[in-house]
């Protein structure tokens, strides 16, 4: 069974910094495009950054120049680096991994980590 877990969410203060890591196992990580999204309460989930399987890189207007994803595969791991955090990036994100090929679609989800961003 593919699992995605997600950790290093937590309260911190505007302006501070957070990195988040999701661990995947039961995939070839290598070959999947890992995503990361959010969900903050009341809204849809929407894309923060993504990482292909050759590392290219998109981001949401909302996080670039603040957010850096980046990826491990010798460790399976994606990475989000969250700095100058704003409330308005308080929300429960999730870790995605997302990979079609021949016709076949494979997206999976972690469980999701809180990140609230308050004084």
């Amino acid at each position: 069974q593919v699992q995605l877990v997600e950790s290093g969410g937590g309260l911190v203060q505007p302006g501070g910094s957070l990195r988040l890591s999701c661990a995947a196992s039961r995939i070839t990580f290598s070959m999947y495009t890992m995503g990361w999204y959010r969900q903050a309460p009341g809204k849809q989930r929407e894309l923060v950054a993504t990482i292909t399987s050759a590392s290219m890189t998109n981001y949401a207007d909302s996080v670039k120049g603040r957010f850096t994803i980046s990826r491990d595969n010798a460790k399976n791991t994606v990475f989000l680096q969250m700095n100058s955090l704003k409330p308005a990036d308080t929300a429960v994100y999730y870790c995605n991994a997302y990979r079609s090929s021949l016709g076949i679609t494979r997206d999976y989800w972690g469980q999701g980590t809180q990140v609230t961003v308050s004084s």
